[in-house]
């Protein structure tokens, strides 16, 4: 299936710097959003190191035998250990990490996807938009067996704390799962500065009603802005089988 999309990153309205970073393959073979955290110069640090490696690592073995799914998994734990070791050289950004959130589209029939942290990934199918990553964050564990509703989710004091993240010692397994595409699917790959100010029928309305990739990007992030901007936005958006013109550049 074709495959046209577009990437936009902006800094927001109160941050000075963009601790967002993004790549997408020329080819369109696959899709990353990181979302740094650890002070300026360590949040773009560790973004900046997540994109990299995960984007070397997956051109690297591509034309491997090895399965799309562990390639994914691989490509996330060489990150985490590449932030690590800088985390190690340089002291003053040993608290630095990174969320992320990737698609692959590889030989196989379905992509396959992996996420760690709350960047997010999104498929729109006809009317529903539906998240299909789900957040390692507190507040998405409370949410999931009932302790607090979304809506206290949303505003809820702690919806920041991550339960995990590149970066760290402790993390031994990454999130990765097959997914289901088919003609006229869009995909939106985003981070936290989006889905703070936006909810998802307002993000679903933007992506249905504009089909131009790169404007649709374009409106997604100056909504974002107008209701407050507080957090970078980055916003990558797919669509599959070349409903639209291509706009990508």
């Amino acid at each position: 299936m074709k495959r046209l999309f577009t990437g936009l990153s902006d800094p927001g309205l109160l941050r000075s710097t963009n601790q967002d970073a993004y790549y997408i393959d020329p080819e369109g073979r696959f899709f990353v959003v990181a979302d740094g955290m650890g002070g300026h110069a360590g949040g773009q640090e560790a973004s900046r190191i997540a994109t990299q490696i995960i984007q070397t690592y997956l051109e690297e073995n591509w034309a491997t035998a090895e399965p799309s799914h562990l390639m994914l998994e691989q490509a996330f734990l060489k990150a985490n250990q590449a932030i690590l070791q800088d985390q190690r050289q340089h002291p003053e950004r040993s608290d630095m990490g990174t969320t992320a959130v990737a698609i692959m589209f590889r030989e196989e029939t379905q992509p396959w996807c992996a996420h760690i942290g709350d960047s997010r990934l999104y498929r729109l199918r006809g009317s529903k938009l539906e998240q299909i990553t789900e957040d390692h964050t507190w507040v998405a564990r409370a949410m999931k067996v009932g302790e607090i509703t979304p809506d206290q989710a949303r505003m809820h004091p702690l919806r920041h704390v991550l339960a995990q993240c590149l970066g760290r010692e402790d993390l031994r397994q990454v999130d990765v799962q097959s997914l289901h595409t088919q003609p006229g699917d869009r995909l939106l790959l985003c981070s936290d500065g989006l889905t703070e100010e936006l909810s998802d029928q307002i993000i679903a309305s933007h992506l249905k009603s504009i089909r131009a990739c790169e404007k649709a990007a374009i409106s997604l992030v100056n909504a974002a802005k107008d209701k407050g901007g507080r957090d970078n936005i980055t916003v990558v958006i797919v669509s599959i089988d070349g409903m639209i013109r291509s706009d990508f550049h």
